[in-house]
């Protein structure tokens, strides 16, 4: 696999009430390429957020796949989603874009 950008590894934060409740323990959700590997998630997290002075402990991911959808006699599914539970080290920093959101 290529090296990509970090900016395309990480797609967006994932900000639902499981989100909000692991912010406190350091735990992040983004959402990821559905290809993307648990290493390179782990580089991308350090990369983006390294003014911040994040360092990755752990990384564990989820696929989703896409319900079905119907439309009369088509049907056909939704996108399959991946989520990357990102934890960060004790001795790290939180990530600001979070502070304040997990209160």
């Amino acid at each position: 696999m290529a090296n990509r950008d970090p900016h395309d590894v990480i797609l967006r934060p994932v900000l639902t009430e499981k989100g909000f409740e692991g912010i406190a323990d350091k735990r992040y959700i983004f959402e990821v390429p559905v290809d993307a590997t648990k290493t390179e998630i782990k580089l991308a997290v350090e990369a983006v957020f390294a003014d911040d002075g994040v360092k990755v402990e752990s990384v564990n991911t989820v696929r989703t796949l896409g319900k079905i959808k119907r439309q009369g006699l088509h049907s056909g599914r939704t996108p399959e989603v991946k989520k990357a539970y990102v934890t960060l080290k004790k001795d790290s920093k939180p990530i600001k874009f979070f502070e304040g959101m997990g209160e």
